[in-house]
């Protein structure tokens, strides 16, 4: 049984953290927020150590260090912006870390974090939970099968936010990334994954609400789209109320992958006790991608723009 501690605690990912260190077999024993709405603690245990001090917390994990009870993970779920800077903060504590994506929001900051994990001798890990998705792993397997090496890819991903999202760290993009980073980036890691490194990368549209690009990868030909808003629901989705719709499609042909997202955190969270985590160079190529993508100009409409864009 491993030690954990979790920043980040009140967040909307945090459950899925809590629930694979229970399902694991290990022991949450402290936890950090500003805000005190998390009583979702006492769904799985009355013992763990709460702050909303971060300098408390930390002062915490030092007495159990000092006591020989280490923490031996900290699990992060902090807005992105922190993300580099809590890794450091565990690393230098001793701690194994457990990272939200995205990971980082700068390319530069993965090798900033590589010196720490030379200097301190501990291991970041990232959550790219569609690499264990099991339609996604089925998917890989058959590409990596076939001799074809331009693929035609529409990745499509709407999810609907009220209001509130906008006015939350999340929709500043100083501190979420944009729309790229917070929504898109595991999808990014999953292609690039199956198809390979990032040859060429566009932006066609980017606003608050929906951003489209365009990029090359070494086998696929890949249009996307990212929308934080109802109304870009197809009808089937609408009639059927649900407030996501998340395709890929590869030549046409539609991957199904909607269900099976349940336990995905889980097998991440056991993938990393059993030392098969994904580290700091299994995230630089999305990292890259979004990076890249925050600083160019939407290029417009094009002719090989994602389908939904040119309808608007």
């Amino acid at each position: 049984m491993k030690n954990f501690a979790l920043l980040g605690v009140g967040g909307y990912i945090a459950p899925r953290h809590i629930q694979a260190i229970n399902d694991t077999g290990n022991r949450l024993v402290a936890a950090m927020d500003v805000n005190d709405s998390v009583g979702i603690l006492d769904r799985y245990t009355q013992d763990v150590a709460f702050y909303t001090s971060f300098e408390s917390f930390a002062s915490h994990l030092n007495e159990l260090r000092d006591s020989g009870s280490q923490v031996d993970y900290l699990s992060i779920c902090s807005p992105n912006h922190l993300h580099s800077d809590h890794m450091k903060f565990g690393m230098r504590n001793g701690c194994d870390v457990i990272c939200e994506k995205p990971l980082v929001l700068f390319e530069s900051q993965i090798d900033d974090l590589k010196s720490y994990e030379q200097k301190f001798g501990n291991q970041v890990n990232t959550v790219l939970q569609l690499r264990v998705h099991d339609s996604i792993i089925a998917l890989k397997d058959k590409i990596q099968k076939s001799d074809k090496n331009d693929y035609e890819v529409e990745l499509t991903y709407l999810t609907s936010r009220g209001p509130w999202y906008h006015q939350s760290w999340k929709g500043i993009s100083q501190k979420s990334g944009g729309l790229t980073s917070n929504i898109g980036i595991h999808f990014f890691d999953m292609l690039t994954w199956i198809f390979g490194d990032l040859h060429r990368n566009e932006i066609h549209m980017a606003n608050n609400y929906l951003t489209s690009g365009y990029m090359e990868l070494e086998r696929a030909k890949v249009k996307w789209v990212l929308s934080v808003d109802r109304k870009y629901l197809p009808v089937s989705a609408v009639k059927e109320n649900k407030t996501t719709y998340r395709s890929i499609t590869v030549e046409g042909d539609e991957i199904e992958f909607s269900g099976g997202f349940t336990d995905l955190h889980t097998k991440v969270y056991q993938q990393v006790v059993d030392g098969k985590g994904y580290g700091l160079e299994d995230a630089r190529v999305a990292i890259r991608i979004v990076d890249q993508l925050r600083d160019k100009t939407p290029m417009g409409i094009q002719e090989y723009s994602h389908p939904l864009i040119k309808d608007l």
